[in-house]
């Protein structure tokens, strides 16, 4: 009788609606885990259909698609002796479900739906499919008929139940279901199931990649058991980066370890198991199962060979985590590779200011050029083909990062009469450090020529602040020069590879950081409205560490001035050449506290009075209880002023758990009233009591 069982999980790059690119990637794991002997193979969630179509599961398209998809699935060769589990929508008595559906040569032995769905952040999984919500029940579900034909079923089984092989049982969570603090294995291990899947469609998050393994490493050393996870990889389609982590877990310990970041299309985990290292492992719990049991469905198969006593098992491992750096610097590079391939662009352009942020997303598109050649180098076809096919070029074979950027990568900086030459030195040398396309152009008689549009239609001619005028002036000044470097951006992304007679088009890249965008210190339609925005979801604060971590590893020494530079929009006039405006000066706030206010407004969930009451303990001995009421009401005032900003946010990398994402993260009104009266007149009440009981006791201590 075997007793070590093989198998397989994986992470899949797919793509939202892309069926056939789905079908072959999901052949090709399972091809793969065949080749090691794997006998179950696991998916990552929605995996036919690709996870974020979002309203496309409204349509009925999208069901016949998947359907059409699963079809070649049972009919192909790879797909034989070895069950598969796929996960694609399924529509059973008129409700849609997130489903399992599990099969084995030609035949589908169960369909389970998703019974707890996530609905908070990035999830909004309540609004296409409903949880099945009868535990250890199953029904009748009456096939298609174009897989009647292929499997000779009219009807399989549909609901929560577990498979029972020959030799062991295995039962199906999904995501969410592992997050929860009812997670269907802990019933599943308690009524003898002794392997665990879990098909997730997770995404990246700094800093999150232990909650997932540390859930997983629980689940099993609870009640004992094998843990399979796989999760969807890369940009299917929107904002987030699904960043793997497959991994296989026994008793507690993780056994194999997927990749967070890559280039691969398809990675599959492979691991060959002792089940009476489970059966050990248990034998001195209290387990006993209180509740009803799973249906079983029976299995003619089995896991595990007939004679494996030679068989090696995997041993546990340390699990690598990425450090904060290491995760900006690979997760949104291999988001804009996927997004570039993907949107048939010839590559990236940048407005390169010198300063912080936009270098910062210079140091990611070059991570990414070292990402595609470190790939091409060790023989990923799929990335070369994509290269090539992004440069126009079929002879070409990257080498270099800085070669692969001087291709595909075009940074601008567009001086005006109030940029310093610092700033202007600073972006030449990292463009030349990184290989980048450089332009230096100036954009005084463009701004010249928009204000002399006003000045004759009104006869006024608006002036600086410095220059005696006032502030409706000065910042009108500032954001006709930030909006006219919006429009030269796309005109050079547009022209610019025309103009050297080359093909194709730019993207363009914003730059504008998460904690600016929370405080709304933007010009509503400058650079910071692009296509696409690799560091909108990360902190100034991360990102300063992330240029630190590009000076000891990239060896871009450009960025050491940067670094000690402070902050500036240069668009007010300099005095004797020298930067007078600086970013926190402007805001009446620092970076680091914004994302103090962030991380208490969104994680939480703080109102004004809240995060008042919070932070006259975090910041005791910093600032007076009225020192900080007047922080708090200076953040709000200013944030719920240019709220509407974020309607209008360019697409960002998600990597914040407070980003202020108004697409589907941050769902909060654009019109307030910015006086907040009520919620600022308790904070007043507040300060007020704790000065009469200060001075009492003060005075009490001079009696």
């Amino acid at each position: 009788m075997g007793r070590k069982v093989a198998l397989a999980t994986c992470s899949l790059n797919q793509w939202v609606l892309d069926f056939e690119g789905n079908l072959e990637r999901i052949l090709k794991s399972i091809e793969i885990g065949k080749s090691k002997g794997a006998r179950y193979r696991l998916g990552p969630e929605l995996e036919i259909s690709g996870f974020g179509c979002m309203d496309h599961f409204y349509e009925s398209d999208t069901l016949l698609h998947c359907f059409q998809v699963l079809e070649k699935l049972l009919v192909s060769p790879i797909s034989q002796d070895i069950i598969c589990d796929v996960g694609m929508p399924v529509m059973h008595r008129n409700v849609c479900y997130n489903c399992r559906v599990i099969f084995l040569n030609k035949k589908i032995l169960l369909i389970r739906p998703k019974m707890i769905l996530a609905n908070t952040g990035n999830y909004r999984e309540f609004r296409w499919f409903s949880p099945w919500n009868k535990p250890r029940k199953v029904e009748e579900y009456f096939l298609p008929r174009m897989i009647q034909e292929v499997t000779g079923q009219e009807t399989v089984l549909f609901g929560d139940a577990v498979l029972s092989t020959k030799d062991t049982c295995v039962g199906s969570e999904m995501c969410a279901e592992l997050w929860a603090p009812n997670s269907p294995h802990i019933d599943m291990g308690l009524d003898g199931v002794e392997i665990f899947t879990n098909s997730s469609g997770s995404h990246h998050e700094i800093r999150k990649a232990h909650s997932r393994v540390d859930l997983v490493k629980s689940a099993t050393a609870k009640t004992g058991g094998i843990y399979l996870l796989a999760n969807q990889k890369g940009c299917d389609g929107d904002r987030l980066y699904y960043d793997g982590c497959a991994m296989i877990a026994v008793n507690g310990n993780i056994v194999a370890q997927g990749a967070q970041f890559s280039m691969d299309d398809v990675e599959v985990l492979t691991a060959t198991l002792d089940l009476e290292d489970i059966r050990s492992y248990r034998a001195e719990l209290p387990l006993q199962s209180r509740s009803e049991p799973y249906c079983r469905v029976k299995v003619d198969f089995a896991l595990s060979a007939h004679d494996d006593v030679f068989v090696p098992t995997y041993e546990p491992i340390q699990w690598r985590y990425h450090t904060p750096e290491e995760e900006i610097s690979l997760g949104p590079a291999c988001w804009l590779w996927d997004y570039l391939r993907r949107s048939g662009q010839a590559g990236f352009l940048l407005p390169l200011s010198g300063g912080i942020d936009s270098s910062a997303t210079a140091c990611i598109v070059y991570s990414m050029c070292l990402q595609v050649c470190l790939a091409v180098k060790n023989g990923n076809s799929q990335v070369l083909e994509d290269v090539r096919r992004v440069v126009c070029d079929i002879t070409y074979t990257p080498q270099v990062p800085t070669e692969l950027c001087g291709r595909i990568f075009t940074t601008c900086y567009m001086a005006s009469e109030n940029s310093s030459q610092d700033t202007c030195n600073r972006a030449k040398e990292l463009a030349k450090q990184i290989g980048s396309y450089h332009i230096n152009l100036n954009i005084d008689m463009a701004v010249k020529a928009m204000v002399g549009i006003f000045s004759m239609v009104t006869g006024k001619w608006p002036q600086f602040r410095v220059n005696g005028g006032s502030s409706r002036e000065n910042l009108a000044l500032q954001n006709v020069q930030a909006r006219i470097r919006m429009l030269l951006a796309y005109l050079f992304a547009q022209l610019s590879l025309w103009a050297r007679n080359k093909p194709g088009g730019l993207l363009v890249l914003g730059s504008a950081n998460v904690d600016e965008s929370l405080r709304g210190y933007m010009t509503k339609y400058d650079c910071s409205s692009a296509d696409i925005n690799p560091i909108g979801g990360i902190s100034k604060t991360d990102l300063r560490s992330f240029i630190q971590y590009c000076i000891e590893n990239f060896n871009l020494t450009a960025l050491r001035s940067i670094m000690s530079a402070p902050p500036t929009a240069e668009l007010e006039p300099l005095s004797e050449g020298q930067i007078q405006q600086t970013d926190e000066a402007d805001m009446g706030m620092t970076y680091s506290e914004l994302s103090v206010y962030g991380r208490l407004r969104k994680i939480a969930k703080c109102g004004p009075y809240s995060m008042f009451c919070k932070l006259i303990h975090t910041w005791r001995g910093i600032c007076s209880p009225g020192q900080v009421a007047a922080k708090v009401k200076h953040f709000f005032q200013t944030y719920s002023i240019n709220r509407h900003k974020m309607t209008t946010l360019t697409p960002a990398y998600h990597a914040e758990s407070y980003s202020p994402d108004d697409n589907r993260f941050d769902m909060r009104p654009f019109l307030y009233n910015t006086a907040w009266p009520w919620q600022f007149r308790c904070i007043d009440n507040q300060v007020s009591k704790m000065e009469s009981e200060n001075e009492t006791q003060f005075h009490n201590a001079l009696d």
